[in-house]
């Protein structure tokens, strides 16, 4: 059955239950993954996933419920299990539908959907191809592996309000990671391609070289003094900082009042040449999207213009907690655009920064979301008179995020168009460096 016909079906069992309202997401995905190492292969898997899940509300009582299995008697029974949870649950008022002028009952094409008919044969292939380009450089040892992965699916949303509206999109990448050797100094490393369409995937020999030159560049890494200067976060990482900014800006922290931007609606937070832009909406782009959870059709919005905060980022129940609007950002937000006026490359960034310290890795997660304190292990390279002049490693980076993301000097035109949110390297001010003493 197709999703649209087995949401029918749920909704006329659904005319059984004595709900005031519901919410019913549906999903059918399939993809393939093929991972080799050292040139044989390790695995070889299809995947055909479909799953059920409903909301259903008694007033403001909720009750969930999920399956894998669509066959007409799960859907009764996990609708009845639903409705259980629903008359024992404390009622919330916070609970509730999405207003029906929200809904997405007209979806726009978003050119998301390119699945590709990949056989296991060339999955291999392609695989092998990679992890052998990385292989052929001196002082690659060792081997991760490589693996290709393709993914094509369609998701469902209706509720009680009339709104059924779906959703299609694929996504396929290939990636190898290597190890470098040089006496006993070992360092590894990973590259990666991603897109929409297969067609603009790069070649398998692009992968391997990528993942065998950064692994080389980190051998002979060294430690730090403790000290302050600049630093420089690639755009491997530099999403990071944005991602902790959204986060302090969900409706969730702040209700809870568990975030470092608490109450900070028309306070500056980032330098007034920096905006920060959600644009779902842009075609055939890694993190686009038509709605979100809550069946809100999502748009084009500012969450940061000029360095100060326009709004949050709220589901509808955390705008129902907040008294505000849902803007549509019930699961997160989609294809993230930091706005800034520097024309610069990365290049440039580090010749602008004279001397400090470029990370390109990141490990650990000492971030504290309600104080802002950031303190994490990373690995880079030292930079002097403008120039990289030898990889470190064992280095911890410590600040604030509000003075972090008060101090951004430049955002590089490095974006990486395959992460959601879109972003270049990034160069703070200052941040404290500790390593060796």
């Amino acid at each position: 059955m197709s999703l649209e016909s087995t949401a029918q079906q749920a909704i006329e069992l659904l005319k059984k239950f004595d709900i005031s309202d519901y919410e019913i997401s549906l999903s059918n995905s399939s993809g393939v993954s093929t991972a080799v190492r050292l040139g044989k292969v390790e695995t070889l898997e299809y995947h055909l996933d479909k799953s059920f899940d409903i909301n259903v509300y008694m007033g403001h009582s909720k009750g969930h419920g999920s399956s894998v299995d669509l066959s007409k008697n799960s859907l009764l029974k996990t609708i009845e299990s639903a409705c259980l949870i629903a008359k024992y649950t404390q009622a919330d008022p916070f609970n509730g539908l999405a207003p029906k002028k929200v809904m997405a009952f007209d979806v726009p094409d978003l050119d998301m959907y390119h699945p590709w008919d990949l056989d296991p044969g060339h999955s291999i292939d392609l695989a092998l191809r990679c992890e052998a380009q990385a292989l052929t450089h001196a002082d690659i040892d060792n081997s991760d592996g490589a693996e290709v992965s393709s993914y094509q699916g369609e998701g469902l949303y209706a509720n009680s309000n009339g709104m059924m509206s779906i959703q299609k999109g694929a996504k396929h990448s290939l990636s190898c990671s290597v190890i470098a050797k040089q006496g006993d100094d070992m360092q590894t490393a990973y590259e990666y391609t991603a897109a929409l369409d297969a067609q603009d995937l790069q070649a398998p020999e692009w992968v391997g070289d990528g993942a065998a030159t950064r692994a080389k560049i980190k051998l002979g890494a060294r430690s730090l003094p403790a000290q302050k200067c600049p630093v420089i976060f690639s755009n491997r990482v530099s999403g990071g900082l944005f991602s902790q900014l959204i986060g302090a800006l969900n409706g969730s922290a702040q209700y809870k009042k568990s975030t470092f931007l608490l109450n900070s609606i028309d306070k500056i937070i980032l330098p007034e040449n920096i905006s920060v832009l959600e644009h779902p909406f842009s075609k055939k782009t890694i993190g686009a999207k038509a709605f979100d959870r809550d069946g809100a059709l999502k748009r084009k919005q500012y969450f940061v213009e000029n360095g100060r905060v326009k709004q949050y980022v709220l589901s509808q129940y955390s705008a129902n907690q907040l008294g505000l609007k849902t803007t549509a950002n019930a699961g997160g937000v989609n294809n993230l655009i930091i706005q800034h006026q520097y024309l610069g490359d990365l290049d440039d960034m580090i010749k602008s920064m004279g001397k400090g310290v470029l990370v390109t890795e990141l490990m650990g997660q000492g971030i504290n979301a309600t104080t802002g304190d950031y303190s994490r292990g990373a690995l880079g390279f030292w930079v002097e008179n403008g120039e990289i002049q030898y990889p470190v490693a064992g280095i911890t980076i410590a600040g604030n995020l509000k003075d972090m993301l008060l101090g951004i000097e430049h955002i590089g035109s490095d974006i990486d168009q395959r992460n959601n949110i879109k972003v270049g390297s990034i160069m703070i001010n200052q941040m404290t460096i500790a390593g060796e003493s």
